[in-house]
């Protein structure tokens, strides 16, 4: 199989790149496997540099020893990067390495690189062109490898075991803060490093807000209770979301509900390799609309997960892009009643050779 690295350098050389300064960090830890933070990796065709701070300098030189057997991700990067110590000025660092590497046209992240950072990076650089790009290695991410599914599948094993524990413990008087409290402890327990965003929980009213912040409101007897939550483990995210009920559920919370989960069973069925992205958003959406709910569902129906919480491929009816195998990413498709209630229901999947597999098992089961 053809190595991250060297997917990248037939992409620089279609866009006539010597090469390209990764400043994401997600993007970073794909190359190299390192969960880096304030970190920089200047990939050119015959060496690599890492360049970092004194933070993180002796875990990096630690990780990315050649000497190392090994090594988690990235291991094709392992022998041919050079760690670097930023000094005074990290931007200075890098255009000295571009420079000795004669580096003509360097390639940057430009949605990771603020307007100041690169005009100080341009003044060091000098005469060497200095190229924007988007997504060179997001694209590369959005097809999952055997060893990314297996961390994502155990994010998402992990997230279900917490939402079992949310369902035995939540009671009246219970308050939303409280929850989420057990709930981040919990999955910390189950070996997860965080959780993968700021954990939702929203009852009765709350829930019809899709990110609501969790508030001190307390859980009252026949309410509608929302969670969304998601772990990190070893860099990879899961997100799911489920509702709960507290006691007899009310009959227009029952149908609400009911048409949310046929939307998204619809979705989800249509899953395999070589279907429009579009074409899952659509069935779910005008099943919902056709349900007289037209407008009560404001958001795409999912989005990748990965090393990020958000990431591609996006699903939305605006994405004309293909389904391919390895793809992996949420179907939550909601309701949201102003004043009264929310309901969604969100699973992780993971598209097959042949259709898909749903990562996030039923919490009955």
């Amino acid at each position: 199989m053809t190595s991250r690295l060297e997917r990248l350098h037939i992409i620089l050389q279609k866009k006539h790149l010597d090469g390209v300064l990764l400043s994401h960090q997600p993007n970073i830890t794909y190359l190299s496997g390192f969960l880096s933070s304030d970190s920089y990796l200047l990939i050119t065709p015959k060496q690599n540099f890492f360049i970092t701070d004194s933070r993180y300098y002796q875990q990096a030189r630690l990780f990315l020893n050649p000497i190392r057997k090994k090594l988690p991700m990235g291991k094709e990067l392992s022998n041919r990067v050079n760690i670097r110590l930023s000094g005074k000025s990290v931007f200075n660092t890098i255009a000295k390495l571009a420079k000795c590497t004669k580096i003509k046209c360097l390639g940057f992240e430009a949605e990771n690189l603020d307007v100041a950072q690169y005009q100080e990076v341009k003044k060091f650089l000098g005469s060497i062109n200095f190229v924007s790009t988007t997504k060179l290695i997001e694209e590369l991410r959005e097809i999952k490898e055997p060893e990314e599914r297996t961390k994502i599948k155990k994010a998402v094993s992990i997230t279900v075991q917490a939402l079992k524990f949310a369902r035995e413990i939540l009671c009246p008087g219970l308050a939303e803060i409280e929850i989420t409290a057990e709930l981040e402890r919990f999955v910390r327990y189950k070996g997860a490093r965080t959780t993968s965003f700021e954990t939702i929980v929203a009852s009765g009213e709350n829930s019809a807000f899709p990110h609501h912040l969790t508030s001190s409101r307390k859980l009252k007897k026949c309410d509608c209770l929302l969670i969304d939550i998601g772990v990190d483990y070893q860099g990879y995210k899961s997100d799911l979301t489920r509702t709960f009920f507290l006691g007899k559920i009310p009959n227009k919370i029952s149908k609400v509900y009911n048409i949310v989960r046929q939307a998204q069973v619809l979705a989800i069925d249509r899953i395999k390799p070589g279907v429009k992205i579009c074409e899952i958003d659509r069935v779910a959406r005008q099943y919902i609309a056709k349900q007289g709910y037209c407008g009560f569902f404001g958001h795409n129906l999912g989005h990748g997960i990965g090393l990020e919480i958000h990431e591609l491929p996006t699903i939305s009816n605006k994405n004309n892009s293909i389904l391919q195998e390895g793809m992996v990413f949420t179907v939550e498709p909601a309701i949201y009643l102003p004043g009264e209630f929310g309901i969604r229901i969100e699973d992780d999947i993971l598209v097959t050779k042949n259709g898909c597999e749903v990562l996030s098992e039923d919490l009955n089961k």
